[in-house]
């Protein structure tokens, strides 16, 4: 099994940098409810919906890999936001060739931290670009995550947002 460790770590320092002593945070505030607990019927969803011609392949990565899934054209993978134990954060990796997580395939990632009742996310391509020419979007967002051509642009594209909210990854 391969497993991309400089892509991970990437990922690991993107959703950390947010958390760092001193760390700058965005303008745009989230109402945070300190008293709130949430639970997996009040989570949101990270959602990834495939508006392509061919079928995505995703995994979702944490302390662990989940096994290969298919989101074929029309389709959503969805799941509810979690915390992981090990690493804190997740990172949904998404090729547009089977097996391209262990082929180092481009890959669009959409990494996500819950913490309380905040969710900080990211967008980012490792790789190449897997959607160039195509339209992504992550949304919603402040400011607003789109690639009118499948390509990041150049700065950081941390958000937060409150964990009850679903964030959905367009592509296509």
């Amino acid at each position: 099994m391969h497993f991309n460790l400089a892509g991970f770590l990437f990922i690991s320092a993107a959703l950390a940098a947010p958390f760092a002593i001193g760390a700058h945070h965005p303008a745009k505030t989230v109402n945070m409810k300190p008293t709130m607990a949430l639970n997996e019927t009040t989570l949101g969803h990270a959602v990834v919906s495939n508006h392509c011609q061919l079928p995505l392949y995703l995994w979702s990565v944490g302390e662990n890999i989940s096994p290969q899934n298919v989101v074929q054209p029309g389709q959503n993978y969805s799941e509810v936001f979690r915390h992981d134990p090990k690493t804190g954060g997740v990172a949904i990796k998404i090729t547009t060739v089977m097996d391209g997580l262990y082929t180092s395939a481009p890959q669009t990632v959409f990494a996500y931290n819950l913490v309380d009742n905040v969710v900080w996310y990211d967008l980012s391509d490792v790789f190449g670009d897997p959607f160039m020419g195509e339209f992504v979007s992550l949304l919603p967002s402040e400011p607003a995550i789109r690639w009118k051509e499948g390509v990041p642009p150049s700065g950081s594209q941390v958000r937060i947002s409150e964990a009850m909210v679903d964030l959905v990854l367009t592509a296509c």
